[in-house]
């Protein structure tokens, strides 16, 4: 296994040291993905980007960052593409189809050796980016946390209530052990996303809880670390309503029907390698 130190090196130097074309199973090497889904964010999708921009730049030298417009109706795709560069890029579709498709369009388009799933809304920040690479050398997924004890959080009380609760019920009904699954600030190594994100199928409210819920099937390691987050933004009765739904359906996909441990074998037995050791 590759040592966090050395990880954290190989990610934080320069593009140009790195031999042309190096791949890191079919990813590549060095390079950090930033995948940031959008909707009707026209007001805000600009400076977001400036600053996850500026974030990332701060900490690594090879970044990208994948703006997915899952479908605005103001604008927001236009508002992005003004700053798209070379290390900005703008993808989308004409129809609204949620988080969690959103975040597999922009993973069709990632090509670093490591991926971060950061919401638009500049809400949520990492008190130390460069720790997330680096804990990703003991763990195969570093999730942001508001209840981590180094996390500052500012929100309602009515949302914080509501997510405790929801985080509750969703540990109940899962098994998923994490202390907070809604921060937007997740990394991980691409070829784990890779393994993962095939088995989901929730579009909208509930992605992150089936996120982990399959990463927990598969036996992958979860890291919490801190993050700084401002939420002003409350859940509308219609949000809680839809979350809770899609949270029974993954239940029902898990314990139920089992789903994912079908899909789980699919996926596996459709990979044959060609020399077996």
């Amino acid at each position: 296994m590759i040592e966090g130190t050395r990880l954290l090196e190989r990610i934080s130097r320069k593009p140009r040291t790195l031999p042309e074309g190096a791949l890191v199973d079919g990813f590549a090497e060095g390079k950090i993905s930033v995948i940031m889904p959008a909707y009707n964010e026209a007001g805000c999708i600009g400076a977001s980007v400036s600053d996850m921009k500026r974030q990332f730049e701060t900490a690594y030298q090879d970044i990208e960052i994948i703006v997915v417009d899952d479908g605005s109706l103001d604008g927001t795709g236009k508002v992005a593409r003004n700053f798209s560069g070379e290390r900005v890029k703008v993808v989308g579709y004409d129809r609204n189809q949620g988080k969690g498709y959103a975040l597999k369009e922009g993973f069709l388009h990632a090509r670093g050796e490591i991926t971060f799933l950061v919401d638009s809304d500049s809400e949520i920040h990492a008190k130390d980016l460069r720790a997330y690479v680096q804990a990703l050398d003991g763990a195969d997924i570093v999730i942001g946390s508001k209840r981590h004890p180094s996390s500052s959080v500012r929100t309602p009380p009515i949302r914080r209530f509501l997510s405790l609760g929801y985080n509750i019920l969703e540990r109940l009904l899962t098994g998923v052990r994490a202390s907070d699954t809604q921060a937007g600030f997740k990394a991980a190594r691409s070829t784990v996303l890779y393994r993962v994100l095939p088995l989901l199928s929730v579009k909208r409210y509930a992605f992150d809880a089936e996120f982990l819920a399959v990463a927990s099937l598969l036996s992958l390691r979860i890291r919490e670390l801190p993050v700084d987050i401002e939420l002003t933004a409350t859940f509308s009765a219609k949000q809680v309503f839809r979350m809770l739904i899609d949270l029974l359906g993954i239940c029902y996909r898990l314990r139920i029907t089992r789903w994912y441990q079908r899909n789980m074998r699919i996926l596996e037995e459709s990979y044959q390698p060609i020399i077996r050791w």
